[in-house]
């Protein structure tokens, strides 16, 4: 059966992602997931198309949800990174608030409330990104509606609550890439909520981009509804290692076999949540209806 191989949330958006092995499903995704966001002096979103640093950055979510831990990634040497003065990054941690004063927050060009962090974690931030930063979070009145064939809603994330992609599909990229001479890219290229795997000719699962087709799936206690394709962008050509981009790929060979009929790339499929539960790695994935690709 086709199951759940991986969860990922990931608290700060454009930020380094967590993986988990039981999380809850909430209406606006896995626990969590984008309820913080990075913005500018202005309020602007910011995110790795223009700040690729975001994903050396790793959040840790305290299990009571009341604090949240700003600290760099390990860089490829197994060293944090240095600060302008050439001393290790450290970390910052923040005590949660829901009741400071919102501020108003552009997240692509809609606007939105966010409740400031404060100054510790913008101080952080803003040495760490080499540019003005505030740290807000979504606030308890956040009645985001989000679009797609399911509507619903969800935090920060860029469209709908939950990202879903197929080991199958990434294993035909890797093998479109061998084509060209590239390396596979690994799975944190892609940025997905729940990664799900077979056995090969055993369910639906084994067939690359067979989540397209997937309009309704039980996952653990919760349910997912389609929404739309998950149109890829420059974020996936940011080496999450290395904070920076690190080349054409995979844009250029999912161009080749993944294009779109109104234009990009797409890659994955997005879900809104119908019915909040519980997921675990090792839950099956069940469709319950089956659409056309929109491709």
């Amino acid at each position: 059966m086709a199951t759940v191989a991986e969860l990922i949330t990931y608290p700060v958006k454009g930020c380094a992602g967590t993986s988990v092995s039981r999380t809850r499903l909430t209406p606006a995704g896995l626990a969590h997931d984008r309820s913080f966001m990075v913005v500018d002096a202005d309020g602007v979103y910011r995110s790795q198309r223009r700040d690729p640093r975001l994903a050396l950055v790793r959040p840790t979510v305290g299990a009571d949800g009341r604090t949240l831990t700003l600290a760099p990634t390990a860089e490829q040497s197994g060293q944090a990174r240095a600060g302008a003065c050439g001393e290790a990054y450290g970390e910052v941690r923040v005590e949660v608030t829901t009741t400071a004063p919102r501020r108003d927050v552009d997240l692509f060009g809609t606007a939105y409330q966010g409740i400031d962090q404060g100054d510790e974690a913008a101080a952080w931030l803003s040495d760490f990104l080499g540019a003005p930063s505030r740290l807000v979070r979504v606030p308890p009145e956040h009645d985001r509606k989000t679009d797609g064939i399911t509507p619903g809603t969800s935090g920060y994330a860029d469209s709908s609550a939950v990202h879903l992609l197929t080991r199958a599909s990434l294993a035909l990229l890797g093998t479109r890439l061998a084509e060209r001479g590239t390396e596979p890219l690994p799975l944190d290229r892609f940025r997905p909520n729940i990664v799900v795997d077979s056995t090969p000719g055993e369910d639906w699962a084994a067939e690359p981009h067979a989540e397209d087709r997937v309009r309704r799936a039980a996952v653990g206690s919760a349910e997912l509804g389609y929404t739309k394709l998950a149109v890829r962008c420059a974020v996936t050509l940011v080496d999450q290692e290395a904070g920076a981009r690190g080349g054409p790929e995979p844009l250029r060979t999912l161009a080749a076999y993944r294009r779109a009929s109104s234009g990009g790339v797409v890659f994955g499929a997005k879900f809104s949540v119908t019915r909040p539960g519980t997921l675990s790695v090792g839950d099956e994935v069940a469709v319950a209806e089956w659409g056309d690709t929109e491709m």
